[in-house]
């Protein structure tokens, strides 16, 4: 238990954003993806995960680790399917902001939700990297109560509201990190793959790539950061974490472009590069490919300031 109390005390914990949903129209989608953690907790009606649909029912709550692509029903287990594509070109068709007097109104299906970041040592994502699938928590008001505080604070223009949301955010990530292991949830997981947080020269290795992500990350730099041979730094690489390198890195590309999109006006080209793309369309390529949908579209379905 004390070394994941050392890692809970590694953890950078940022607050994304949060609201309140209603369910316009049922939906399922086929692949939803996001680069950050989403915790939902459903108040009225039914949401349905997984290839095995699993229901989570009205007062229960569906975290979703970033990285990890889910089939999601909202509404309806046998609602019309669609694309993660599909679904954010036409976002507000099927999902729209709900007041406080609608989330409370049972003939409105709907839920809440806050997106977060955790990242250990400042750089590595917690959940995705110990390969946690979405999963369903129950009967745990805690979680329902600071999810609610969050989202509150949010709302309100009360003086502190950003120093209640950063603590806040930080217990609710304490709550579902105790709800994992109290409930002996991902056990083969967690030990497989928290070693790995232990090791100086990786830890050494995740720092550098997210201080240059915009510069040369080939193996043989890598190799020099650990003090290993090019040979093997992949293959070490990959014996503690469970993906190669390169792999690793354009991941991390992509969640910085991702940041870059919603929070700045930069353009696409100059993101591109500040990322480590030097060839704008081969990002653009890339970036559909990992997201399912185009990074112009990303920014105007996702942005957090006004552009």
């Amino acid at each position: 238990m004390e070394d994941y109390n050392k890692i809970i005390e590694s953890l950078g914990v940022r607050y994304i954003k949060s609201r309140n949903m209603k369910v316009a129209k049922p939906i399922t989608i086929e692949n939803y993806y996001d680069v950050e953690n989403t915790i939902i907790i459903v108040n009225n009606g039914d949401i349905y995960f997984g290839e095995d649909q699993e229901k989570v029912s009205e007062g229960d709550m569906l975290f979703i680790p970033g990285g990890k692509s889910v089939k999601i029903a909202y509404g309806s287990i046998t609602a019309p399917v669609v694309s993660n594509d599909e679904f954010l070109s036409n976002k507000k068709k099927y999902l729209q902001n709900a007041s406080d007097a609608e989330i409370n109104d049972y003939d409105v299906d709907g839920f809440s939700q806050v997106m977060f970041e955790a990242k250990v040592f400042d750089s590595v994502n917690f959940f995705s990297s110990l390969n946690i699938t979405p999963f369903a928590i129950r009967n745990y008001p805690i979680l329902d109560t600071l999810i609610r505080t969050i989202i509150n604070e949010t709302n309100s223009t009360r003086p502190g509201k950003n120093r209640v949301i950063k603590v806040n955010t930080e217990y609710l990530v304490v709550e579902v990190i105790r709800y994992i292991l109290d409930n002996r949830l991902f056990v083969e997981q967690l030990v497989t793959n928290s070693t790995y947080f232990k090791d100086p020269r990786l830890i050494d290795i995740f720092t550098y790539i997210k201080k240059n992500l915009g510069g040369d990350l080939s193996n043989k730099v890598l190799a020099g950061v650990a003090n290993v041979s090019e040979d093997y730094v992949g293959q070490y690489f990959k014996m503690l974490t469970g993906i190669n390198p390169q792999d690793y890195i354009e991941y991390q590309r992509m969640e910085a472009a991702v940041d870059l999109l919603r929070t700045t006006k930069k353009s696409i080209r100059d993101i591109g590069r500040e990322v480590g793309y030097k060839d704008t369309a081969y990002f653009c390529r890339r970036f559909k490919m990992m997201f399912g949908i185009p990074a112009g579209k990303m920014r105007r379905r996702e942005s957090l300031i006004n552009v």
